[in-house]
């Protein structure tokens, strides 16, 4: 018994994690970069040379298209100058305006994280049309997984918006359109893992007040951020803690699952959730990116879309069982 006691009192490694990220998300350090005396002045320098109207330097159409100005052209071009020194010099490379100075492709700020954000985009398009087409349409669940893809896709295509050019708009449905994506994807676990689609009158009455929940938290996030306070450390604190709520669930399903089953595929969600942990862990610690393109963030992205496939074809794998059972009482 006291070694049962002991074992119950241990924290699990999930809330050690989830701990941790918020610990460490309130101590990362703002940008220093854009407050330097040497980069204020090549900028201002920059715009009295080059964008005086009637005498402005050109800007090339396909970065005109994606709302290139001069000022932001002498940004960016600062921003390289500043960091070259520096590293001929022998300092570390700073962020500007709370990022790190990347360089562009076609006009694109951060080309790395906008290819893994459609590579995210695709992981959901392809789950979801593989799933449709190797499971049958009479599995209720089916509408849910339909608006988790959709959820997934419309965050992954604000995403590559967003880290295409950064604006104050396009940050504001990255993140809100992210939110939705993480919280659906709370949403839609319990009704899984305990079948609240199943038409009972117990489970609608449940069901109707977990999607009340959900949507009223959602609606506090966004009123929060938006017309509250813009916090950076709070939306990545919320965030964090949903996704560890659902992962949780899905770890002790996959587990339940895997006993009764004994197939490979019932363990599938503990190596998706290990896999989301560890690149997860990169956001922590960040570091400049190498080559002037990868970084920390852009690498999360790219670590998300392997689980994301293997999230689909455990899916895939669970509705069939799921199907096979009910199947079997059937007959």
């Amino acid at each position: 018994m006291l070694r049962r006691l002991r074992a119950a009192a241990r924290p699990s490694p999930l809330l050690i994690c989830t701990l941790l990220l918020l610990l460490l998300a309130v101590t990362v350090e703002a940008s220093i970069g854009d407050r330097l005396p040497e980069f204020q002045e090549c900028v201002q320098i920059c715009k009295q040379e080059n964008c005086n109207a009637g005498s402005a330097t050109p800007i090339p159409l396909h970065r005109r298209l994606l709302f290139w100005t001069c000022p932001a052209e002498c940004d960016y071009t600062c921003q390289h100058i500043i960091t070259n020194n520096r590293v001929a010099a022998g300092k570390p490379i700073v962020q500007f305006h709370g990022k790190w100075p990347f360089y562009r492709f076609l006009g694109m700020q951060e080309p790395a994280s906008v290819v893994f954000s459609l590579g995210n985009l695709w992981a959901h398009y392809h789950g979801i049309r593989k799933l449709l087409a190797q499971v049958s349409a009479t599995y209720p669940l089916l509408p849910w997984y339909r608006t988790f893809a959709a959820f997934g896709i419309a965050s992954w295509i604000f995403s590559a918006i967003f880290h295409t050019r950064d604006f104050a708009a396009t940050e504001q449905l990255d993140y809100f359109a992210a939110g939705a994506s993480v919280l659906y994807g709370l949403h839609y676990t319990p009704i899984r893992l305990f079948r609240l689609d199943r038409p009972t009158s117990r489970n609608r009455s449940v069901l109707r007040a977990w999607s009340l929940l959900c949507c009223l938290l959602y609606t506090l996030h966004v009123a929060y951020l938006k017309g509250v306070r813009w916090d950076y450390t709070y939306n990545m604190a919320a965030n964090v803690v949903v996704g560890m709520l659902q992962n949780g669930l899905w770890v002790w399903f996959s587990y339940r699952r895997y006993k009764q089953t004994r197939r490979p595929w019932a363990f599938w969600p503990n190596i998706a959730v290990a896999f989301i942990m560890a690149f997860m862990s990169l956001e922590l610690f960040d570091f400049a990116p190498l080559w002037g393109m990868f970084d920390a963030h852009s690498l999360w992205h790219l670590g998300t879309i392997a689980p994301t496939l293997l999230w689909y074809n455990f899916l895939i794998k669970d509705s069939q069982y799921e199907m096979a059972a009910s199947n079997r009482l059937k007959s």
